[in-house]
């Protein structure tokens, strides 16, 4: 499980852990390691602060943390707030990668839409969210279903893009997409 933090849409300065993206994603970390202590879970530490254009800086960084991860041949999981969500959508044709939960993904670009159909994608979005766009991620998700992925869409009545209201629900979310993903895993009759 790599848990990929949010981010800026351009900002090049370094990414430090004590910044608030990286801080909420320690939160979802911590509860993952506690809630599944089966699973390996590793948050994502990206070198700079943005996504920055063409250049997709943290994208590069996630590519790296599964090239670590290669020699194991395990299955990833991949669980991306904002920024990190649309990392996600992006590394997710690399052939480890087996589920993608993006919490209030920002995906501009459609990237939700373009999602492998052999990879797994939940996406849990705030109705009252004004940085990303709820609206938008429902559709690509239900582009991606038609698409014959196994994809679903959760939505947070009342809460933003921060997942400040119903910390807990946000959480369970995550903890019950790395359970499925688990189980997934090792059930011989879930593909």
């Amino acid at each position: 499980m790599l848990v990929l933090p949010g981010g800026k849409v351009r900002d090049r300065r370094r990414a430090r852990p004590w910044q608030a993206a990286p801080l909420r994603m320690f939160l979802f970390t911590w509860a993952l390691r506690r809630r599944c202590p089966d699973a390996r879970v590793r948050q994502v530490r990206y070198r700079l602060r943005g996504w920055n254009g063409a250049d997709r800086s943290p994208v590069h960084d996630v590519r790296r943390a599964l090239d670590d991860l290669r020699a194991a041949q395990i299955p990833v999981a991949l669980v991306g707030h904002s920024m990190g969500g649309r990392v996600a959508a992006v590394v997710a044709d690399d052939p480890l990668v087996c589920g993608v939960l993006a919490l209030a993904p920002w995906w501009p670009d459609g990237e939700g839409a373009c999602i492998p159909t052999g990879v797994r994608m939940v996406v849990v979005h705030g109705s009252a969210d004004t940085w990303t766009d709820p609206a938008a991620s429902r559709r690509q998700t239900a582009l991606a279903r038609a698409r014959g992925v196994d994809a679903q869409w959760i939505g947070v009545t009342g809460a933003g893009h921060t997942m400040l209201r119903d910390p807990a629900r946000w959480h369970r979310a995550a903890i019950d997409f790395v359970r499925d993903q688990s189980r997934r895993r090792t059930s011989p009759n879930v593909s």
